[in-house]
Order: structure tokens, then sequence, then C-alpha cells
């Protein structure tokens, strides 16, 4: 009977360490889709890079970019496409959402 008192003590720790809420979010998520100003429709392949960081991300045909797990603070998006005007948008990432960034292009 101490033997398995024993054991269950010292598991104790463990077993509250795993159920408690310690770990809190401290990442943010910007995303969003770029379009063609003229027409609304989704822009696919566009480069859209991220600063500070410099991490760039091409987006699909659907036009979707996405980048996780960003430090909170403010960014600037730039997005860049052969025929199209670059633009660019600054917002924050918020610690625990997901901040939309829609950006439009212009053809030249």
């Amino acid at each position: 009977m101490k033997k398995i008192l024993f054991l269950c003590l010292m598991a104790l720790p463990l077993l509250i360490s795993s159920c408690s809420k310690d770990e809190y979010d401290s990442f943010g998520t910007l995303y969003g889709v770029v379009t063609d100003t003229n027409t609304g429709d989704p822009l696919g392949n566009v480069t859209v890079t991220l600063s500070p960081g410099g991490v760039s991300k091409l987006t699909g045909s659907n036009g979707l970019f996405e980048f996780e797990e960003l430090t909170p603070q403010q960014y600037t998006i730039t997005v860049q496409k052969p025929g199209y005007q670059t633009n660019r948008k600054t917002l924050s990432a918020i610690v625990g959402e997901k901040v939309e960034a829609n950006i439009t292009m212009t053809p030249q």
C-alpha cells in the first residue's frame, strides 16, 4: 500500500502539469487574398514578402497567403507580380489572433 501511495504522489506533479493551462499563445497570424483591382479576381503566383523577417511566399491560384507564428509587432506586406504595380500594406500581428490583410494589385 505504501508503494502505491508513493508512486501516486510521485506521478501527481506530472499529471497536474500536463493538465494545467500554462501554455499561452504568444504569436499572431496574418493572412489574406491578393486580388486584381479592376476585376476583383484572385491572383495566383504573387510573391508576398513580409518585413521585418524577409519571408516570402507565393499565392496559390486562389490568391491566398498566410504567415503564422509571428511575433506581435507591426509588419509590412509587399506583393509583386509581373504585369502589376507593386503594392504594400502595413498592419500589426496580435497575440492569439488572425488578422486579415487583403491586398489589391493594379495592372500596369
